[in-house]
């Protein structure tokens, strides 16, 4: 049964909204550095062999470029949509896997929120435990959900991405450069926690009416770099993750029955 979506509240159609989604292209080529300087020094680590200190750093890279995958997703980068193609094969390569297969199945799930056939968002219904051990399945089904319901032009472009991911794995193995075997084996271990890192942790508790959680504080939402404003996300997609901040205290203003009816990621308002 799909969920009551909370922009039904009334109070929302106050919230101002479209002053916060212009993106000029120099804006977006800000997002796309994001991710940069952790890889740079997660390879750096790796190259020294210093693992303690490159796994968090692999970890930052991944959120980052989650961030970003999440911006061309919605167009949100200022570029026009070549651009944003272009911005989510070169994630491809980098994360691996086929993010034109993501894309397609982040925007089904906010049009099937809540529904069977949300099969990115089921992974919010599941218990700990469960997502835990569904998660090395979850890239999987996805990008066989993608390859078979998204059309011929979908698949070029995963066909485009999953060969990406054969260079990069190509390049590794035959120079066996160990910076960049390390980053390959990391990203197939982050692929298998994206259900619960992406998907459940934003998602789970929010059968009683509110579609996702989000945060509050500012500390927490500098480290996530804001991608825990998810309920703002569902409710106002065109607003980039970089302005969410802004959006949410508007909200909070606008709609204070709302506001305090929201479940938080972190259950700490202060941080």
């Amino acid at each position: 049964m799909a969920r009551h979506h909370p922009a039904a509240d009334p109070a929302l159609r106050h919230v101002a909204w479209r002053d916060l989604t212009t993106m000029r292209p120099r804006d977006g080529v800000i997002e796309c550095l994001h991710p940069l300087p952790w890889l740079a020094l997660s390879l750096t680590l790796a190259q020294f062999g210093v693992w303690l200190l490159a796994a968090p750093a692999t970890f930052m890279f991944f959120l980052t470029a989650l961030r970003l995958n999440h911006e061309a997703i919605h167009h949100n980068l200022g570029f026009g949509p070549r651009g944003h193609r272009r911005v989510l094969h070169g994630l491809s390569a980098l994360m691996l896997g086929s993010n034109s297969s993501v894309a397609f199945n982040h925007l089904h799930h906010h049009a099937k929120i809540g529904t069977p056939d949300d099969i990115e968002g089921k992974c919010g219904e599941m218990k700990l435990w469960q997502v835990l051990l569904y998660g090395p399945r979850f890239p999987v089904e996805t990008h066989l959900y993608g390859w078979r319901n998204g059309g011929p032009q979908l698949r070029r472009r995963m066909a485009i991405d999953l060969g990406l991911n054969a260079l990069v794995i190509g390049a590794a193995l035959a120079t066996q450069w160990a910076p960049l075997l390390y980053h390959i084996a990391a990203m197939v271990a982050a692929q298998c926690f994206t259900a619960f890192f992406a998907v459940w942790i934003t998602h789970h508790g929010c059968e009683d009416g509110l579609v996702a959680r989000t945060q509050r504080g500012r500390l927490l939402n500098l480290v996530s770099y804001n991608m825990f404003y998810h309920l703002e996300h569902h409710l106002f997609p065109a607003v980039p993750v970089s302005r969410l901040p802004r959006l949410a205290a508007r909200l909070d203003a606008a709609a204070p029955t709302l506001a305090a009816r929201m479940r938080m990621v972190v259950p700490v308002r202060s941080l």
